[in-house]
């Protein structure tokens, strides 16, 4: 057991918490009702009126906490996958996990028109049959980065091929319920979606921050990590399995909310400076994100409000292409 702390690293995590904390009162106090924040905390405290209470906690307090938890999840998914991969391109959005979660959404909804939970089902099975998949796939003697991120990018041509078919097989109502889904949204989420939600993370969270040490490790190569007495096929298992599921149940939740996987990780380790995969900053960064693009989804458009996985697409591709440029100018691609 080690008690050392990076200074700033813990620096950057209170600065993370505290901006999420702020974000999420400015949000569930931005509305067509606006609640000042020092009313949105009292009301939250059980000290509101009647009017305030329901606002907050019936109809915002659960769109808000989705996004934390959404956020959260794909930070710190998109921070095992980089750090398993050791390339900043392997992210669920670019391996697969978020296309193979909207097949099994969307085979519920075009196939057997099943209600909002079977969908949720059908996203968390997919989305984890697209991961083994991807897994065994790329496997050979050990998994290595680019076959992984090589892998996901031909699987999710595959899949996106099988969302168009379904898309064209379907009768009116449910394309549009399917287009709907795909898009990435926070409105009309209720406390149904908080619930499973938080109990994911709360079993998930825990396992993949006790393994951020072996992590570090694994970032030197399978034989240091070997040396240094890291199981690795087994704890690259675990970690991946284990951040498959963050993904899926991010996309049940909320549908496929893209770049926040890819993009919060990258920034948390540019803010931090430190080695290793920055496992709790990526997912606090990737929860101030969420919030931000959905704070611009509904008030940087005027009266039209976008669905938040529109904005996210916007930011992120621009991200994307920055990263991508940056690669190549290192040499790495």
């Amino acid at each position: 057991m080690s008690l050392r702390v990076d200074r700033r690293a813990v620096s950057v995590a209170v600065l993370l918490t505290a901006s999420a904390f702020v974000l999420a009162v400015l949000l569930i106090g931005t509305g067509d009702f606006p609640i000042a924040p020092w009313d949105v905390v009292r009301t939250v405290l059980g000290n509101g009126s009647p009017a305030d209470d329901f606002i907050v906690n019936d109809l915002r307090m659960p769109r808000v906490l989705v996004a934390l938890l959404v956020g959260a999840a794909l930070g710190m998914s998109g921070a095992v996958f980089q750090s398993v991969s050791r390339n900043p391109l392997g992210s669920p959005d670019l391996l697969g996990f978020g296309y193979g979660s909207a097949v099994g959404a969307l085979v519920v909804i075009i196939l057997f028109n099943g209600s909002a939970g079977a969908v949720a089902v059908g996203a968390l099975v997919g989305g984890l049959l697209a991961g083994i998949a991807v897994y065994l796939l790329a496997y050979k003697k050990g998994i290595q980065g680019y076959r992984l991120v090589l892998v996901g990018i031909g699987a999710s041509a595959v899949l996106v091929a099988v969302i168009q078919y379904l898309i064209t097989k379907a009768q009116l109502v449910e394309a549009s319920r399917a287009l709907v889904w795909l898009t990435g949204s926070l409105a009309g989420r209720d406390w149904a979606q908080v619930w499973p939600l938080l109990a994911v993370c709360a079993v998930l969270f825990p396992v993949i921050l006790g393994h951020g040490r072996a992590l570090r490790m694994m970032e030197m190569g399978d034989d240091a990590a070997y040396a240094l007495g890291v199981p690795v096929e087994r704890t690259r298992l675990l970690l991946m399995l284990a951040a498959i599921l963050l993904t899926t149940a991010a996309s049940a939740a909320a549908g496929p909310i893209s770049f926040i996987a890819l993009a919060a990780p990258q920034l948390a380790r540019r803010l931090t400076r430190s080695p290793g995969g920055n496992l709790l900053t990526a997912g606090l960064m990737g929860s101030v994100l969420l919030l931000v693009s959905d704070w611009a989804s509904q008030r940087a458009f005027g009266a039209d409000q976008l669905p938040v996985g529109v904005v996210t697409g916007l930011v992120g591709g621009v991200y994307l292409l920055w990263l991508l440029v940056t690669e190549r100018k290192a040499g790495r691609i």
